[in-house]
C-alpha cells in the first residue's frame, strides 16, 4: 500500500502532526484507538467517513517510522 496518497503533514493543521489526508484526523489518534482495544470496525463506526486503508495507511506510515529510526545501545 502507498499511503502517501492518504496521509498528509501540513503545518496549518494540528501543528504539522501526519494526519489523514483531507481530515483534521491525526495518525496518533488512529493509533491511540487501536492500542486502547478499538477494532478497525469500531473506529469506522465511530467515524464513519473514514475508510478501511485509510487507517490501514496510518498503521504502515506508523510502521515505517519506526523502521527508519535510529536506534542506540544504551551503557
Amino acid at each position: 500500500m502507498n499511503y502517501n496518497n492518504l496521509i498528509e503533514r501540513n503545518p496549518d493543521i494540528l501543528q504539522g502532526k501526519p494526519i489523514i489526508k483531507g481530515t483534521r484526523i491525526s495518525v496518533e489518534l488512529i493509533v491511540r484507538k487501536l492500542a486502547g482495544g478499538f477494532s478497525i470496525s469500531g473506529i469506522l463506526e465511530s467515524y464513519p467517513h473514514l475508510t478501511e486503508a485509510q487507517i490501514k495507511a496510518a498503521l504502515e506510515y506508523t510502521a515505517d517510522l519506526i523502521a527508519n529510526e535510529d536506534v542506540f545501545e544504551l551503557v
